[in-house]
Order: C-alpha cells, then structure tokens, then sequence
C-alpha cells in the first residue's frame, strides 16, 4: 500500500485553474525511445527496478505512455503491457496497467469488474456513472461494448 501511495504521490497534476478533472502534465523534454530504453532495461534488471518504471510513466500523458509502449514494442519485438504484467505483480502491477489504459477504458474495465461474479460493487458503479459527464459515459459505453 505504501508503494501505492508513493506512486501516486508522483504524479505530475496542473492546477494552475480549476480542472474539470485532473491532468498529467505532458513531459517537456519527452523522447519515447528513450523511455522505452529506460523501460526495458527496468525490468531486464535483477528484481525489476520498479522505481524507474514509476518514474517514467506517472510523468507521461496517457498518449505519450502510448507512444512508449509503441517504441518499446519496436525495440524489444514484444508487447510492453505483456512485458510489465510479467515484471510486477500486486498493486503496483495493478496501477501501472491502469495507467496504461485511457480514462474510458479504464472504466470501462472497472464497471465490467465490478458486477463480474457474484454480487456486485455498488460503490465502484455509483462513482464511476454519478461522477462522469454525458459525454464521457458514451464514451465508456462505446468502449465497454467492443
């Protein structure tokens, strides 16, 4: 949990005005290649260096979190999400797959967790459909459907 909470604490939000909801700031000096390298060489280390890959990817938009992903995949000749599940595990493993999700996939995934099985967790689907905007929850609905 600790970990958790220090990764979050990374994250790089702008606040200059009132957000409709919060932003990653995009890196200025951001080189895709680069961090991919970073990446790879993160988790070929003995024991995984797990701080690296929260350094990098909780300091990236969503987009640029793609384009890492992409460059990576060129490098190393393997998916990066594959790659990362494979590395970590526990709730880090769960955040940074997270991270590598759009906001609607995100929840999308969410929802679809949480009226899998038996019962289901109300909370998740009262914050997730009473939080969104109209327009955001036809996003989620188109990505929850493909």
């Amino acid at each position: 949990m600790a970990m958790v909470s220090e990764f979050l604490g990374q994250l790089t939000l702008n606040v200059a005005q009132e957000p409709l909801y919060p932003t990653v700031v995009p890196a200025r000096d951001f080189d895709a290649d680069r961090d991919a390298t970073r990446i790879e060489t993160a988790i070929k280390t003995k024991g995984v260096d797990e701080q690296t890959i929260i350094d990098v990817l909780t300091k990236r938009t969503y987009s640029q979190r793609r384009e890492i992903a992409f460059a990576y995949e060129k490098r190393a000749k393997k998916d990066m999400i594959t790659a990362l599940k494979a590395a970590l595990s526990g709730s880090l493993e769960t955040v940074v797959l997270g991270l590598m999700k759009s906001t609607s996939q995100y929840d999308a995934s969410e929802i679809r967790g949480s009226i899998k099985g038996l019962g289901t967790d109300e909370e998740t689907l009262i914050e997730i459909l009473c939080s969104r905007s109209n327009d955001e929850l036809v996003e989620i609905k188109r990505v929850y459907n493909e």
